[in-house]
């Protein structure tokens, strides 16, 4: 009977080149991989499966051989023949801009959600629910364009109201197109007269949207809004739809050969979120690093409700930066306004590639913080954390701060930390090095004949605690996407919760991840009945 083909002993090593090569060749089969009693159908020369200290591809070829012997899927050999390259990043398209402009309460948000087709901009039957320029992508006809909600504009305004028209002033400079909308059931008003006098300085195409018109007894009220002097008057319904189709054609018509956005962007921008509670400084923030009051900034917690886009030059190049409404508590104990924020903050969250939580440090750490740190975890996206008004801390709450991040946040350990103040700008170029350390983790992917080296070695020295007379072994690792990291293990057994962590952080520790959630699952396949 043939001898199997087993490392020598440790206690029996002839020379120092025999223990040297007895170190490396050590194998951990019992854990990774087939049982001891098939080791004898390994390849005889162990070079052929060791091709470095790391491992390389001969081991993973031999691993993924002994999967064989296990009843694998049709999605197992998918998961294992995954590409490694990843798809190519395609440039942004230009697209026109049409921006949504009228008084408070005319229904351009409800114009606004009829063009999409879905409710996406915050409706709520009272005035002033809109108070930053929001921009969302549609369509029409095979067209695609962006479509601008703006706040109700309103002259002789003061304190919160007057940075809300502000926003909309800039939403007209910024567009291609400006659809004004009037309540055709109250006709032109001395606001409408005003925010016409505007648009005349603007030089901007503007079509008129005469609303609320909801059947043909109301097209009579329309017609009186040609003393405008913008041009014919388009009847529409925004809550029933009727007559969108004509007005979505007229600006359509009135879109320019030539757009404002037409100058170069840089490929590849990066969507960074930025999140917190209400009031720790998100729209401060987003203001500073633009430069401008781009975002409505208030004492009054919440004033945000719609998530803001905005390109902003940061260490060299553009970052897409989104401020978003804070979360205040949990979804489903929310109303009216607040609800819609609440979605519309998760959908942005969605869409971003890393977000920044802001931490107020002047205040304890509360429970809201660690839900919306939670929540960007749970979301899959980068993280990066940023103690806001550093720069009024003394040294007493900087101690006790650094105890509650210490306690609380244990579980994000690995994300990176910067210490800002939105208000005047202090550190916020730390920011780069922070958003690049993240989203480099974010897209990591381990070489699989790496990655089964690795599991190998530290299932050697911490194998997993034996449950009910067996032992779970490992059989092949793979990560099968990036964006966050994802690494599929594929297993003879149960492995716990508690095992499963420390495999995340052993392989935190060995490729990095700084900035970025890991995934880590696990598939248990049974041996194949002979």
């Amino acid at each position: 009977m043939s001898e199997p083909t087993a490392p020598r002993p440790a206690d029996d090593p002839t020379d120092d080149v025999a223990a040297a090569e007895e170190v490396r060749d050590l194998e951990p089969a019992p854990a990774l991989g087939d049982d001891v009693d098939d080791v004898e159908e390994a390849p005889e020369d162990d070079d052929d499966v060791l091709d470095d200290d790391l491992g390389g591809p001969d081991r993973e070829t031999a691993l993924r051989a002994g999967l064989e012997d296990y009843e694998l899927s049709p999605e197992d050999y998918a998961l294992l023949d995954v590409d490694e390259t990843g798809a190519p990043v395609e440039p942004a398209e230009v697209l026109p801009v049409v921006a949504v402009v009228g008084r408070p309460n005319v229904g351009k948000s409800s114009l606004v959600n009829r063009i999409l087709g879905r409710r996406e901009a915050v409706v709520q039957d009272v005035p002033g629910i809109t108070r930053d320029r929001v921009a969302y992508p549609a369509d029409w006809a095979g067209r695609r364009f962006m479509v601008v909600d703006t706040g109700g504009w309103e002259k002789d305004a003061a304190g919160l109201d007057a940075r809300v028209a502000a926003q909309a002033e800039v939403a007209v400079q910024l567009a291609d197109v400006v659809v004004f909308v009037v309540d055709a059931t109250v006709g032109a008003t001395g606001t409408d007269e005003a925010v016409v006098r505007l648009l005349r300085r603007s030089g901007k195409p503007v079509v008129l949207a005469a609303n609320k018109v909801d059947d043909q007894r109301g097209e009579a009220d329309a017609a009186m809004l040609w003393s405008l002097g913008l041009g014919e008057p388009y009847p529409v319904s925004s809550v029933h739809g009727r007559g969108s189709g004509d007005l979505l054609d007229a600006v359509m018509a009135a879109v320019p050969e030539k757009l404002l956005g037409d100058e170069e962007h840089a490929p590849g921008m990066r969507r960074v979120a930025l999140l917190g509670r209400p009031n720790v400084g998100k729209s401060s923030m987003l203001n500073k690093l633009t430069g401008s009051d781009r975002v409505v900034v208030d004492a009054t917690a919440g004033t945000t409700r719609d998530p803001v886009d905005e390109v902003v030059e940061l260490g060299g190049r553009e970052w897409r930066f989104v401020d978003t409404a804070g979360i205040r508590r949990r979804v489903h104990q929310t109303s009216g306004a607040d609800f819609y924020a609440s979605l519309r903050t998760q959908a942005a969250l969605e869409k971003a590639e890393v977000a920044v939580v802001l931490v107020d440090g002047s205040e304890p750490l509360a429970e809201q913080d660690v839900r919306v740190i939670t929540s960007v975890v749970e979301a899959g996206r980068a993280l990066v954390l940023a103690i806001n008004k550093w720069d009024l801390l003394d040294e007493e709450r900087r101690h006790y701060l650094e105890r509650e991040l210490e306690k609380e946040l244990v579980q994000v350990t690995w994300a990176p930390r910067v210490n800002v103040s939105a208000l005047t700008g202090r550190h916020l170029e730390r920011l780069v090095p922070a958003l690049d350390v993240a989203l480099e983790s974010w897209d990591t992917r381990v070489p699989t004949g790496r990655l089964n080296s690795f599991l190998g070695q530290v299932v050697a020295e911490h194998p997993h605690p034996v449950r009910g007379g067996k032992q779970p072994r490992i059989l092949f690792g793979t990560q099968p996407s990036t964006q966050p990291p994802r690494f599929v293990l594929f297993a003879s057994g149960f492995l716990e919760a508690g095992y499963r962590r420390f495999l995340e952080r052993r392989l935190r520790e060995e490729f990095g991840f700084t900035g970025s959630p890991v995934e880590v699952s696990v598939r248990v396949r049974e041996r194949r009945k002979r």
